[in-house]
C-alpha cells in the first residue's frame, strides 16, 4: 500500500470518526424521562456514549498526528527513536508512530 493509500484511509476513517462524534454528542444532549427508573438506564447509557466520545477523539487525534506527519514527509519514522518503521509494520497499522522496538516500550 503506497502513501497516497494509506492517506485516503487515514482520511476516510477520519471522517467516519468526526460523524461518530457528531452522533454521540448529538445524543449525550438529548433530554432524559421524567420516569426515575427509565432515567437512572439513560444515565447508564449516558455513561456508555461518553466513553466511545472519548475513545473516539483519542483515535481522531492520532489520525490528526499522523497524516501531519505525512504532510511533514515524516510518516513512517518513529517518533521516539527516529528510525524508520518497518512497512509490514506500516501496513497492519497505518497510524503507527513507533517501531516496534519503540512499541514494546510503551
Amino acid at each position: 500500500m503506497n502513501q497516497a493509500d494509506i492517506r485516503q484511509t487515514l482520511t476516510r476513517r477520519q471522517q467516519q470518526l468526526q460523524q461518530r462524534l457528531e452522533a454521540v454528542e448529538h445524543d449525550l444532549q438529548k433530554s432524559h424521562s421524567s420516569d426515575w427508573s427509565e432515567q437512572a438506564q439513560e444515565r447508564e447509557n449516558d455513561e456508555v456514549l461518553e466513553a466511545i466520545a472519548n475513545e473516539t477523539a483519542i483515535e481522531l487525534a492520532q489520525l490528526k498526528r499522523v497524516l501531519k506527519k505525512m504532510t511533514g514527509h515524516n510518516y513512517g519514522v518513529c517518533s521516539e527513536c527516529g528510525q524508520p518503521i518497518n512497512e509490514k509494520r506500516l501496513a497492519a497499522i497505518p497510524t503507527a508512530e513507533y517501531c516496534i522496538d519503540c512499541a514494546s516500550r510503551h
